[in-house]
């Protein structure tokens, strides 16, 4: 058990994106095309955050064309270049899950002003 500890600690991002549920984040993604890789920005709020450590993830969501999308990031992945906060959210839950059948300005988040 201490071996897999060490080797999970010598993989994880020397700087992690440190995002919080609530906020509305910018993830670029790199994407593989042929021999080529290009940056694919996905932004939405951050709806849930889920285990620790090497397993971290979070669980971004947002509203395209009139259809939610949610996609799942590790946060010491390599296909994730990077996480802008675009702003931070005000919330009292540790998962956001209601916004799903919300609808219009009833599945926006509060700004927290810092």
């Amino acid at each position: 058990m201490d071996a897999l500890k060490l080797i999970s600690d010598s993989s994880l991002k020397k700087e992690a994106p440190v995002v919080n549920v609530g906020d509305t984040v910018k993830v670029h993604v790199k994407i593989k095309e042929g021999d080529k890789y290009r940056i694919q920005i996905f932004e939405g709020t951050v709806i849930a955050k889920k285990h620790g450590g090497i397993n971290e993830t979070f669980t971004v969501r947002r509203v395209a064309h009139g259809c939610g999308i949610e996609r799942v990031f590790p946060v010491h992945s390599p296909v994730v270049d990077k996480v802008e906060i675009v702003r931070s959210g005000k919330v009292r839950r540790s998962k956001l899950y209601y916004i799903r059948s919300r609808v219009g300005k009833a599945a926006k988040v509060k700004e927290q002003i810092r």
